[in-house]
């Protein structure tokens, strides 16, 4: 019997080791640098839906408690309260994420502007996250002066013709043996996001593991039909902007 606790692939927690960089290289070193130190206050990434903002500012959060830093994220600017501006301005934390900043009104634009102040007083660090370039953000000017004076970095997805080799990479650093025809296979087969297709991998290592079978195409076909067949209610199904 299948020695399974699970139903549908439960994604990894966000982090640096299951990020596929691609031509995102450059952007991830800086973020690795900037999360425990650097002269910078602020560090902006943007690019469209998908491409992973949200797993990077996430990751960076963890790295920073994993560092012994005091780290904490806002997942929509709306969440910079009153509340939240005077334990952040009264706190040792040295590491802020706020995710979306695009999606800001002007009143949360108002207290994103006043939080940033306040982390550049207390010489510690912002990351934000937008889905449009600073050039275009519809924020107050003097919000995007400030977010300007730091690291800026657009984030672009990974290419479909970069993914098998990602895939491989990924697979090996996990000691997952994967050969090119599952890899084919799933690629053509399953959700393309990166995403997904990192929990799907991890899912099938560990069915590999519960079932004592090596990770074949038949299994991973075996696993996109349990897959497809659990269809969610349109209620429970996640929304992100």
């Amino acid at each position: 019997m299948e020695q399974l606790v699970f139903e549908l692939a439960v994604p990894e927690p966000p982090s640096f080791a299951n990020f596929l960089a691609g031509r995102n290289a450059e952007l991830v070193d800086a973020l690795l640098a900037f999360v425990t130190g650097g002269s910078e206050t602020g560090m902006l990434i943007w690019g469209g839906p998908g491409v992973g903002k949200t797993h990077l500012a996430r990751a960076a959060v963890g790295l920073a408690q994993e560092s012994g830093l005091g780290a904490r994220m806002f997942a929509h600017p709306r969440d910079i309260d009153d509340e939240a501006l005077a334990s952040v301005s009264a706190s040792a934390e040295q590491l802020i994420a706020v995710d979306g900043i695009d999606l800001a009104d002007e009143a949360a634009a108002a207290r994103l502007f006043t939080l940033y102040n306040a982390i550049k007083e207390r010489q510690a660090r912002l990351i934000a996250t937008s889905r449009t370039p600073l050039a275009a953000l519809s924020l107050r000017e003097d919000l995007r002066t400030r977010l300007g004076w730091g690291l800026v970095y657009e984030l672009v997805a990974l290419e479909d013709d970069a993914k098998p080799a990602a895939l491989a990479l990924y697979a090996r650093s996990r000691g997952i043996v994967l050969s090119d025809d599952v890899i084919e296979y799933l690629l053509r087969h399953g959700r393309r996001d990166m995403p997904s297709l990192l929990a799907t991998l991890a899912a099938l290592d560990q069915q590999s593991l519960a079932t004592k079978r090596p990770i074949t195409v038949p299994l991973l076909k075996g696993w996109l039909q349990r897959e497809l067949e659990w269809k969610p209610a349109a209620a429970d199904t996640p929304h992100n902007a």
